[in-house]
């Protein structure tokens, strides 16, 4: 087992994948660095697993070419509903005035099936919080940081042995590996010779 603290971004690919496992219609999470500094007050702000797999309900609703939600994303309708018990999301029994059936929680079930996967994203959740607190108030990020966005950089193709591959900025992966959840071996992103790809 290696000693390197997990990285966010893997560890939410990874969960995406153990989502799809499950629900092999859901497509594939794109950014999953992307979610690390956004919020939605529709969707909650912190992170969890139980957030994620709400973005999967929405994931699947556009696989499916489901209207989930109205009030520009705001308002969570039944469709959005239904999905969301597929998933192993529970309720409220009525909606919420504003966003609908938004504030859904893990299902017993569902606690128990993804319990590793909560574990495993908790753990590079205090991680993440841990390594982010030591930034000052004085440094710089840039505007992409301050504005909740994972770093407005092009975004480029990095592969891992097993062949799998994630969509990431550079200087992401620059500042510390990125282990893929299926072969353990870190993204790389691969040389470009000529005009093909190594």
């Amino acid at each position: 087992m290696s000693t390197t603290p997990p990285v966010l971004a893997a560890e939410l690919a990874q969960a995406w994948a153990d989502i799809q496992r499950y629900h092999p219609e859901l497509p594939d999470l794109a950014a999953p660095e992307s979610l690390i500094g956004e919020s939605s007050s529709a969707c909650g702000h912190e992170l969890s697993f139980e957030r994620l797999l709400h973005e999967a309900v929405h994931g699947i609703a556009a696989a499916r070419g489901v209207r989930d939600t109205s009030r520009a994303g705001r308002y969570h309708n039944r469709r959005f509903l239904a999905i969301a018990e597929e998933l192993g999301l529970d309720h409220p029994e009525e909606p919420h005035p504003s966003s609908g059936f938004s504030l859904v929680t893990l299902t017993p079930e569902a606690k128990r099936r993804y319990r590793p996967t909560t574990e495993r994203l908790q753990r590079a959740l205090k991680a993440h919080t841990a390594a982010t607190a030591t930034d000052s108030a004085r440094s710089f990020r840039g505007p992409a940081a301050r504005h909740g966005s994972s770093g407005g950089g092009v975004r480029v193709k990095a592969v891992c042995d097993c062949g799998r591959n994630v969509r990431v900025v550079p200087s992401v992966l620059a500042q510390a590996p990125i282990t893929c959840g299926g072969c353990g071996k870190p993204f790389r992103i691969p040389e470009v010779v000529g005009a093909g790809v190594s």
